[in-house]
């Protein structure tokens, strides 16, 4: 494991690209599953289990580009049409060995395979909430929101997974200081940010063009604010519903989908606010 920062962003690119990315054991159990029922087994069933696993869905998307032309890797949005392209048999084939995060990280310090899960379970949770907006949207394809959502925390969770130490010091930072600006407490570990990182493996691996663009959190494209405000919810909501940054979510969530801020809580599933609170008026 990686207990110091590496030179640049260069150098950090090659170490995720010279080591297989590990996989939730839940994915790796299921894709067993379906591998012993391999002439059962079509691509979108296949799919469901890989977009689960945002560490599973990248490999799968840098895999595809490895083995088709750039020009037709921009036409791949979908883990369900990079398994077509690839065959069932073949993907089995190819993610035949799949390395664990819990085993990956068996012996380390406890806190550092929390600290992952966590991460996983935000991008899981950032997903479903832009997968229910897009449908709700009417988005013509869910799914590549969906795969923006999960994978846009992807170099956050690489970090945490191949160091560890880095991920749990920036993470003490942040306790230690709770008015210190997260992207603050990133350059002061690892001399850059998350965000710089994950911007750099996009071009490497060559992800979707169009995944990309999604990922953009300052735009104002209704499909990238769709990913934007779904990972900001998941990120905000991570600890419970009392973040002060949530208000101002739900107001953002309900112009995105032309519902008011009490429709969102409602949709969300939030205790509603009581009367007087939810009308604007102050509490008494």
């Amino acid at each position: 494991m990686l207990d110091h920062p590496l030179q640049d962003i260069d150098a950090w690119v090659l170490l995720f690209s010279n080591n297989s990315m590990p996989i939730l054991r839940v994915t790796k159990r299921r894709l067993d599953d379906l591998r012993a029922h391999i002439d059962d087994v079509d691509a979108r069933e296949l799919s469901r289990v890989i977009v689960q696993d945002p560490m599973m869905t990248a490999r799968v998307f840098a895999f595809t580009h490895s083995i088709g032309s750039r020009s037709l890797q921009r036409e791949i949005t979908t883990v369900a049409s990079a398994v077509m392209m690839m065959g069932i048999e073949p993907f089995f084939n190819t993610f035949n060995d799949l390395t664990t995060i819990e085993g990956m990280l068996k012996g380390e310090d406890k806190h550092a395979l929390l600290g992952v899960l966590q991460i996983i379970r935000r991008a899981q949770r950032a997903a479903d909430y832009a997968q229910e907006w897009a449908i709700w949207r009417n988005d013509v394809n869910m799914e590549e929101v969906r795969i923006a959502a999960l994978l846009h925390d992807l170099a956050e969770l690489l970090v945490w997974t191949f160091a560890p130490s880095l991920g749990l010091e920036i993470h003490a930072q942040q306790l230690a200081h709770p008015d210190l600006r997260s992207c603050d407490a990133q350059r002061n570990t690892l001399g850059m940010t998350f965000q710089e990182i994950q911007e750099a493996l996009c071009r490497t691996w060559h992800l979707p063009e169009l995944l990309q663009n999604l990922i953009n959190e300052n735009s104002t494209n209704l499909r990238e604010r769709n990913v934007s405000l779904a990972v900001r919810l998941a990120r905000h909501s991570a600890h419970g519903w009392d973040n002060p940054a949530l208000p101002d979510d739900y107001i953002e969530i309900g112009q995105l989908l032309n519902l008011s801020p009490e429709a969102v809580r409602q949709r969300i599933g939030v205790d509603p606010m009581p009367a007087r609170e939810a009308d604007g008026a102050e509490v008494e």
